[in-house]
């Protein structure tokens, strides 16, 4: 591999945007991206590494598009998918920052401030998240949807569940930044504590009635999620989970 590695993206979307800018401030030399209405054919023409970072469903159809290189490596940053979807390239390696990257300015300052990544085959993606000061661990293909899942959960999730936090502070006029500063210390005690120990509430300590008042008092739409992160949080407690009925 050449100094300073040589570093091309075929996407230029905000994950695309972020690693190259972030890559480009550590040393790297980013050629110019590649995006729909540009012809992938020469693609690893004078680099490195050859980052996919298109939606997952368009990679293994770019990539067929890229005629192979010997030298240079392609790697995509889909979460859960395995290498297979480079095909026909020999070198190839998939790098999944487990960030989230807004756009492209905060995500390029988040890949460069110790964030972890998930990485598989060639070695060089290695060296691009010890260049970022990152962390890296392994993921084999076939755990690759199981650790995306997880993924999803502690981001998408987390936000989706803290809408519902606003929407029912909102019915009562009670403030949602309240409710924000306990999600903050709350997660402070899953980092010390790790996330059984962190439990309170009802559900850590069986107290069915005052749940049963929950539901009684929540919209209908709210009462299913509440439901199910309910019987999760007990299930941390032990595996009995709610009773019937509730």
């Amino acid at each position: 591999m050449t100094w300073p590695p040589r570093l091309r993206v075929i996407g230029p979307g905000r994950a695309g945007r972020s690693l190259a800018s972030a890559l480009g401030r550590a040393g790297w030399v980013a050629s110019p991206s590649l995006g729909r209405r540009d012809d992938p054919t020469r693609a690893l023409d004078d680099v490195d590494l050859l980052v996919i970072a298109t939606p997952d469903g368009a990679i293994a159809e770019v990539a067929s598009l890229v005629e192979p290189s010997d030298t240079a490596v392609v790697a995509h940053l889909a979460g859960s998918l395995g290498l297979d979807v480079l095909a026909p390239h020999r070198r190839v390696a998939a790098l999944h920052p487990l960030v989230a990257l807004p756009d492209a300015e905060i995500g390029a300052q988040r890949l460069a401030s110790g964030a972890w990544f998930a990485v598989a085959g060639d070695p060089i993606v290695q060296r691009a998240v010890a260049d970022l000061g990152g962390r890296w661990f392994e993921v084999a293909d076939a755990d690759r949807a199981s650790y995306h899942a997880a993924a999803v959960v502690a981001s998408n999730h987390l936000v989706a569940l803290l809408g519902q936090v606003e929407r029912i502070a909102a019915g009562i006029d009670v403030p949602f930044d309240a409710y924000l500063e306990l999600a903050r210390a709350t997660i402070d005690n899953v980092v010390a504590l790790g996330p059984a120990a962190a439990l309170t509430g009802p559900a850590a300590r069986g107290d069915w009635d005052t749940i049963a008042r929950h539901l009684a008092a929540l919209p209908p739409a709210e009462a299913d999620a509440y439901r199910a992160l309910a019987d999760a949080a007990r299930r941390l407690v032990d595996d009995q989970g709610l009773p019937p009925g509730l």
